[in-house]
């Protein structure tokens, strides 16, 4: 469902809406597979089983590459029913262009895939509305008290307003312990209690199931011993930076202290054997890609030369020093999605509306064409698939002074996209370098073959809906 390890009640209901929606994906297939089955008498009952599990394998492929299983998406209802739409649409090209032409012998026909499909759209829809997204059954939701009303509670409060960010949780209030800063969290929530004396007894009288301690001073201010017999009755005790890394997948930055890095197991990368494995695998990644891709290549070559290359000469290329891995610049490739003398006047950040773009650059960008010559790079072994994106070195050098940590996201390769690409929207400014810095330093923590591919398949839904670059 999400990629962040989750607390035992939430992984309860993942586990059920997953088992839900199989059930009503193969329950659409099976209905549709019955009704053609009614008009055309010869479809075994196994075929029809074995349609079913490939419908719905199908189905949840494509809901992961459109954002349809982030926890975190903040979309309307008309909206779910777009990606829903979308979703379908995709997984009848990928049944009928390519697992029934493999296999033949299991295709049913297009009409039982048209109706599974519509069948499909207001049971996924309508599923979703009733129960999902608005969490009537709030069997997910676990109560938590944190500990520290001060600066660094006070980022819970600003972080997690809204509702789908506290989709599993419930705040039941902050509780205020010495030495905490004064911070702007509203009175209402404040909770006043003997906490040196009562802490164990307030836990369970009200209900507990998680304490996050985020107090702004830790030394001989929390009570050991309650924290202790907490502990012992199941109740999890958690440090905020943990609890916030583990509902937004990202790593806040701004409360890291270097023990943390040094003494965890966050940061703490193998990297010659990760290299290795992964070169291998981007390396035959770029080699298929560039197999597909080559026909738009060779037509967006064509159109920007067309548009302003053949009247003033400039490459249809564009080539640009980035910093990659371990901070040693290389040049990156793109198509030219700016004009010639964009930077006559020097480096600046690009923005979402750039006056720099051209007619051909504005497409491109959006499709995210302009970055399929970077699979050169990948061939060269200088960035990967996945990965923090590639910053200019003119850029680095001042956000390394300014934001700390920055320089750890040069511990991994750079990728053509990542984590931050897809849990952050555009940005082009110092502030949303900070911000993306949370989720890449995420990415770095987590970094798995699994993260990789479920990142590259949501890389559709960054595509199709202009997400993050």
């Amino acid at each position: 469902m999400g990629t962040y390890r989750r607390h035992g009640k939430s992984t309860i209901a993942d586990k059920l809406f997953l088992i839900s929606e199989v059930s009503l994906l193969c329950l659409s297939s099976l209905v549709a597979s019955y009704l053609y089955n009614n008009l055309n008498p010869h479809i075994p009952l196994d075929y029809r089983l074995i349609n079913a599990a490939l419908f719905a394998a199908t189905v949840m492929l494509c809901a992961l590459s459109v954002g349809l299983y982030d926890q975190k998406l903040r979309e309307s209802h008309s909206g779910i029913i777009k990606r829903v739409l979308i979703t379908l649409l995709f997984s009848a090209v990928m049944l009928e262009g390519i697992i029934f032409n493999l296999f033949p012998f299991l295709h049913i026909s297009a009409l039982y895939l048209a109706v599974a499909s519509v069948i499909a759209l207001f049971s996924l829809t309508g599923f979703r509305a009733l129960f999902h997204y608005n969490d009537i059954t709030r069997i997910s939701r676990r109560r938590v008290l944190v500990l520290g009303a001060g600066e660094r509670a006070s980022i819970i409060e600003r972080r997690m307003r809204r509702n789908v960010d506290k989709r599993f949780f419930e705040i039941v209030g902050f509780a205020h312990i010495d030495g905490d800063r004064s911070a702007s969290i509203p009175a209402e929530k404040l909770i006043t209690f003997d906490y040196k004396e009562n802490l164990f007894q307030y836990v369970i009288d009200n209900g507990i199931d998680q304490l996050v301690i985020a107090c702004d001073e830790r030394r001989n201010m929390l009570p050991v011993e309650h924290l202790f017999k907490c502990k012992s009755r199941g109740i999890e005790v958690i440090e905020i930076l943990d609890f916030i890394e583990r509902e937004t997948g990202q790593i806040a930055v701004n409360l890291i202290y270097p023990s943390w890095i040094i003494y965890g197991n966050g940061l703490d990368l193998n990297q010659r054997f990760k290299t290795n494995l992964d070169y291998k695998l981007n390396l035959i990644l770029a080699v298929m890609l560039l197999a597909v891709t080559w026909p738009i290549m060779l037509l967006t070559a064509l159109l920007i030369y067309l548009e302003d290359g053949r009247k003033t000469g400039a490459s249809v290329f564009y080539r640009q020093v980035r910093v990659g891995f371990d901070g040693k610049p290389f040049y990156i490739l793109k198509f030219r999605s700016m004009k010639p003398d964009a930077e006559k006047n020097g480096a600046r950040w690009a923005s979402a509306d750039d006056d720099r773009v051209t007619r051909v650059g504005k497409y491109i960008r959006k499709y995210r064409i302009d970055e399929l010559p970077q699979l050169m790079n990948v061939l060269k072994g200088e960035m990967g698939f996945v990965g923090p994106r590639p910053e200019r070195p003119e850029f680095v050098n001042e956000l390394v002074k300014d934001i700390p940590y920055y320089s750890q996201r040069h511990n991994v390769k750079p990728g053509l996209t990542g984590w931050a690409q897809l849990k952050y929207p555009y940005g082009a400014t110092a502030e949303d370098a900070q911000e993306k810095l949370k989720f890449d330093l995420y990415y770095i923590k987590h970094r798995s073959l699994l993260l990789d591919l479920m990142i590259l398949i949501r890389t559709v839904e960054i595509v199709l809906f202009g997400k993050g670059r």
